[in-house]
């Protein structure tokens, strides 16, 4: 039976917590100075998380590796099951000759690649993290603003700065629901009270992105689209999480921004968007002339559609949205009627991991229940998406061999994004069941009043390494009640800053950069998104731990309750 201690290093927990970050370190510095390939990263702090956490958490040895072998499978599955069939729904429409209308559908709305960005990543992108989340909306926007234009690097960075603000309330409020869950608080208030936090974030996301695309010049051009839709969207976000339902938060959000973007589009055009075309033209053709073949989704996309082809049809806009339109139906279906919700987890297969359930326990002195392994072999994300698969093969008139082939190839494709990220979560679960993340945010938690503006890094902490908003809520939510509790501040408002803080940390995570990279064809590339995007991430960040220092003090009028 393996204790873990809080502050095993000379029982100073300073030190500790400085040790315990090392495993963060190299995967940090590996990636974003030392320029490694993402799997190499990945295993490099793997074994630095087991050598901290054998000699100097006292961990056995064997307990150890355990650890990092659940790790390593649940990053197989769910997580990379997940992005192996949405990257197969998308090589199905490739090998099926219907992909390329996507580019002249979306078209129709707008042609603008700055319009497209907020289209995609942000408005559509927001509903499948609402359906689905873990990692499905980067693996599908990514490769769908590579079919409408975006140089692979500039799609990759475009979809992980615009999936945050969707996070908290991601896959059917599951990390608010886990956070509640946990803490014994009701969901619904902390679901409230990050409907007063990640509005804000919402609101601006869609100016990033247009600058993103297209600088300074965008952001002079599209201003007013890009903030009614990011004012749209965070209200709504505002009033549903507190007024109607936490759990339809992101739905009803994404919705109402697609739809003011659709509606200001027939009354107000943008000027530039034939520059910010031939922008990406030019970037297109020297990522073309520079880059080698990285044999991802990019490889398969035409980066550009003959225009004088025969003019679309309804049956050919049908048949390019067919794919999203069935992943929208079954993922609705499954999330949102509650017989078949609950039917569906009923069909989880719990197993508790072999030498490992059971002799574990938390640093506060309880049986650990992260040793239980969850096979969810129908309820997941993937075998929804595997079933939108199966069903786009056959509308598509699809032989079966050339369906399970298009499979077959795109996990060969996949097996280095396969490795890194099981080695991503067998970092995660090492860090967790040994002790060294509780230790970090033990050590964070002891600044007093000062952890209110402090209390988003825990978030983002988790949110960074496990590539989950859930997961950092299992980690870290328990600790932020306990914390608010002992400086005297509302613990609905940290517990919820959890949350809030680890929906910008999502973009950094090397899961979610591999999926990313993978998604648009930059495989081996993730340190180069990875210094794209930390900058973004840790700006957000800085906004999000002021806005909650500021609800603890002069802003308590905006914590539901508050004075």
């Amino acid at each position: 039976m393996y204790t873990p201690e809080i502050a095993p290093l000379a029982d100073s927990l300073l030190w500790s917590s400085l040790v315990a970050l090392l495993p963060l370190l190299t995967i940090f510095v590996t990636l974003g100075f030392l320029k490694w390939k993402a799997h190499w990263a990945g295993l490099a702090a793997v074994i630095v998380a087991l050598i901290v956490a054998i000699f100097v958490y006292g961990m056995p040895v064997g307990l150890a590796g355990l650890s990092a072998s659940q790790g390593f499978a649940f990053g197989l599955f769910p997580i990379m099951w997940i992005v192996i069939t949405a990257i197969w729904l998308y090589e199905l429409t490739v090998k099926s000759g219907h992909f390329e209308d996507l580019r002249l559908v979306i078209n129709v709305i707008s042609d603008d690649p700055r319009v497209q960005a907020i289209l995609v990543a942000f408005c559509f992108g927001g509903l499948l993290e609402a359906l689905a989340g873990f990692g499905a909306p980067v693996a599908i926007t990514g490769v769908m603003l590579i079919a409408v234009g975006f140089t692979a690097m500039r799609a990759a960075v475009v979809v992980l700065v615009a999936n945050t603000a969707p996070v908290a309330f991601g896959a059917i409020a599951i990390p608010i629901i886990t956070a509640g869950n946990l803490t014994g608080i009701d969901y619904k208030g902390i679901g409230a009270m990050v409907g007063h936090q990640t509005p804000l974030l919402a609101a601006v996301v869609p100016l990033f992105l247009i600058f993103l695309v297209d600088g300074k010049r965008g952001l002079r051009q599209l201003w007013p689209l890009a903030l009614v839709v990011g004012i749209v969207f965070g209200a709504a976000q505002f009033v549903s999480a507190n007024y109607l339902s936490v759990e339809m938060t992101d739905i009803i959000a994404s919705l109402m921004g697609l739809a003011a973007a659709v509606i200001m589009l027939q009354f107000w055009k943008p000027v530039g968007g034939q520059d910010a075309l031939d922008k990406m033209a030019d970037e297109r053709s020297r990522e073309k002339a520079s880059a080698p073949d990285a044999g991802g989704a990019a490889a398969a996309v035409a980066t550009s559609v003959d225009t004088k082809a025969a003019p679309l049809t309804g049956k050919r806009v049908f048949m390019a949205l067919f794919p999203y339109l069935i992943v929208i139906v079954i993922f609705s279906g499954a999330k949102l009627i509650p017989v078949i919700d609950k039917w569906l987890a009923s069909t989880d297969v719990k197993i508790p991991w072999p030498g490992l359930d059971g002799n574990i326990m938390t640093a506060a002195g309880e049986l650990s229940t992260s040793t239980v392994y969850n096979f969810q072999w129908l309820s997941s994300p993937g075998t929804m998406l595997l079933a939108s698969g199966i069903i786009v093969a056959i509308v598509y008139k699809m032989t079966a061999k050339d369906a399970v082939q298009v499979f077959v190839d795109n996990v060969v494709k996949m097996r280095f994004s396969i490795l890194t990220v099981g080695l991503v979560l067998a970092l995660a679960y090492v860090m967790n069941l040994s002790g060294q993340t509780i230790t970090i945010g033990t050590w964070i938690a002891g600044t007093g009043a000062l952890f209110a503006f402090l209390s988003p890094i825990l978030g983002w902490l988790g949110t960074a390494v496990t590539g989950s908003d859930t997961s950092a809520n299992a980690l870290f939510a328990t600790l932020q009640q306990t914390a608010a509790t002992k400086a005297g501040i509302d613990p609905v408002l940290l517990v919820a800053a959890n949350s809030s803080g680890g929906v910008v940390g999502k973009m950094i995570s090397p899961q979610n950069l591999t999926i990313a990279a993978t998604a648009v064809g930059l495989l081996g590339q993730e340190a180069s998104i990875f210094r794209r995007v930390i900058w973004w991430s840790l700006g957000m960040l800085v906004v999000m731990c002021l806005l909650v220092g500021l609800q603890s003090t002069v802003l308590s009028w905006m914590v539901p309750g508050g004075a």
